[in-house]
């Protein structure tokens, strides 16, 4: 034991001085009995100014009352930690600045007796790093966030647009071809509004975009939105923006070919939209009806609707497989795994 003590002695003599972290030793009554340079520097002081000073004067006053007692703890217990593990740690500099600390205290025998080290950690600098960080992190925020808003402005301007160019016209398959433009555009306009209003820009809440479109997709179509219900069915599906937007405009297409097509003569009845993700990531979008269904000679594969070759190229991008059951219900069925768009 007097060895150990005697080449302690002499480390903390010699090469205690020089370690280019800030250490500081103090007895069992909390008195500092020797500091390093660094220590010196990150607290200000030389260190004839310390030696023989209650450790606390290191310490803001607000936190020094509690001290002795937290000393007291570790003796009882001594060993290598952290000191106040899951508190902010705070230093005070001779000038009665105050900065962010992180402190290990570890017993150490020596010639003079069992003593405390502790090393200091000035965090000063992790801790404007680490604010610059979040700074930019917001100034990012407010920018996508502003980009979402101005994308949403444009297309309603583009919906207004094309609006008012249906109005001067009189031939109805034009005003028709407009509206399903119209449409187009909403729902692509809807989903930057639902990221504009969301707390995470990457992640599209689509029940919430769907509940916002399809009220609106059915009173485009006039006398249709009474006689036909919506009804919607979802989990709480979260997609990215770039399969976001695709499904929109597959479910904009198909629910819109289901009422111009499927509920012909003022017949009434209901369109189901459903979308789930499995634990795969594997999302399932389908959108059925009970109208009059899908003619067997019908080739969907080669269909000159425009709605279909967008529905059949968006599945493409998407790498998904879309699956139709034609009556009783019709029933379109698009499966994607998430992440898989390129």
């Amino acid at each position: 034991m007097t060895a150990l003590r005697i080449a302690l002695g002499e480390y903390l003599g010699q090469a205690f001085y020089r370690i280019p972290v800030a250490m500081i030793v103090v007895n069992n009554d909390g008195t500092i009995v020797r500091l390093n340079e660094l220590a010196e520097t990150t607290f200000g002081y030389a260190s004839a100014e310390l030696i023989g000073q209650k450790v606390e004067v290191l310490i803001p006053p607000r936190y020094r009352h509690k001290h002795p007692g937290y000393r007291g703890g570790f003796l009882s217990e001594p060993s290598a930690r952290p000191m106040g593990a899951g508190r902010d740690l705070s230093g005070l500099r001779k000038d009665g600045s105050e900065f962010p600390v992180e402190i290990g205290i570890n017993p150490v025998e020596t010639g003079e007796g069992p003593m405390i080290l502790s090393v200091i950690l000035d965090l000063s600098e992790r801790k404007l790093s680490e604010k610059r960080i979040q700074d930019a992190l917001q100034q990012k925020d407010l920018l996508l966030k502003e980009v979402h808003h101005r994308v949403k402005n444009n297309l309603q301007v583009i919906h207004s647009l094309l609006d008012l160019q249906a109005l001067k016209m009189v031939d109805t398959e034009l005003v028709d071809v407009l509206r399903d433009s119209q449409n187009r555009i909403r729902s692509m306009s809807l989903i930057h509004q639902t990221l504009y209003q969301s707390q995470n820009f990457a992640q599209v809440d689509f029940q919430r975009f769907l509940s916002e479109l399809l009220p609106r997709l059915t009173e485009s179509y006039g006398s249709r939105s009474r006689q036909v219900r919506i009804e919607i069915r979802s989990t709480e599906v979260k997609l990215p923006i770039n399969e976001a937007i695709p499904c929109g405009l597959i479910v904009n297409e198909l629910v819109s070919n289901a009422l111009k097509h499927g509920f012909p003569n003022d017949r009434s009845g209901t369109v189901l939209v459903e979308i789930r993700e499995n634990a795969d990531q594997v999302v399932e979008l389908s959108i059925s009806d009970d109208g009059q269904g899908i003619a067997l000679d019908k080739d969907l594969g080669k269909s000159e609707s425009l709605g279909l070759q967008l529905v059949h190229l968006l599945t493409r991008q998407l790498h998904g497989h879309l699956d139709v059951h034609r009556s009783n219900p019709t029933r379109f069925t698009l499966t994607f795994r998430m992440g898989e768009k390129s």
